[in-house]
């Protein structure tokens, strides 16, 4: 007999959250907003939306297919055609915009739009996050930093605008941070000691400001 472990929903906002991260790499792997404007294919966030919520439910909550059609309110045969889409062909379709424009012109289908889901679950799981949610994330730290007057999280902020993340090696931080001070310390050390991947702007400043603590708690 197999039992099936449920993953408990602890907070309808983190789930949420997660399916929000999930649709918005969605768009991001489409080529963004503009893209969909630009191909008059905008009808497709609906569907987009819905296997997204699919994917999180079941990927990160486990839940069953019965579950999952209740909560998003598709029926089963739906939501199994979601869970069956095979990301490598909606990455190849992804690759020719045009010819999946042709294909769906009106309405994303259903294995289409669940690949495209399972890929975006995928990268946000793995740290790459849509652009979209990077730079508002940076934007809404940039503006803490400033009513805190944190000069040097500014300075970092500013100085690693449009830096692509996950960071996940230090070369790239040091291009952009080398040669000034953090608080007293050379930012290469900071930087050599930093624990990757970095996610967010917000992460970034965060693992700075660990080591920034820890060091200044050894030499005491």
């Amino acid at each position: 007999m197999v039992v099936e472990i449920t993953k408990p929903v602890t907070s309808e906002a983190e789930m949420d959250h997660l399916v929000n991260r999930v649709f918005f790499r969605s768009i991001d792997l489409l080529g963004g907003l503009h893209k969909l404007a630009e191909f008059r294919t905008l009808t497709w966030l609906p569907s987009l939306a819905r296997a997204a919520f699919v994917i999180v439910l079941k990927e990160e909550y486990m839940k069953t297919d019965e579950e999952i059609a209740y909560k998003v309110g598709l029926t089963k045969n739906t939501v199994r055609n979601i869970l069956r889409a095979d990301p490598e062909l909606a990455l190849k379709k992804i690759k020719a915009m045009e010819e999946l424009v042709s294909e769906e012109a009106r309405e994303l289908k259903v294995h289409t739009a669940g690949g495209i889901a399972k890929l975006a679950y995928k990268d946000v799981k793995e740290g790459k996050d849509a652009k979209t949610l990077v730079h508002y994330c940076s934007l809404v730290a940039e503006d803490i930093v400033k009513t805190l007057d944190i000069p040097w999280a500014y300075l970092v902020l500013r100085k690693t605008k449009g830096i692509k993340y996950p960071i996940t090696e230090p070369e790239e931080l040091k291009e952009r941070l080398g040669g000034i001070n953090i608080k007293g310390v050379k930012a290469e050390e900071v930087i050599d000691n930093l624990q990757y991947p970095i996610k967010t702007p917000a992460m970034l400043l965060h693992e700075i400001k660990n080591y920034l603590t820890l060091k200044k708690g050894e030499e005491k």
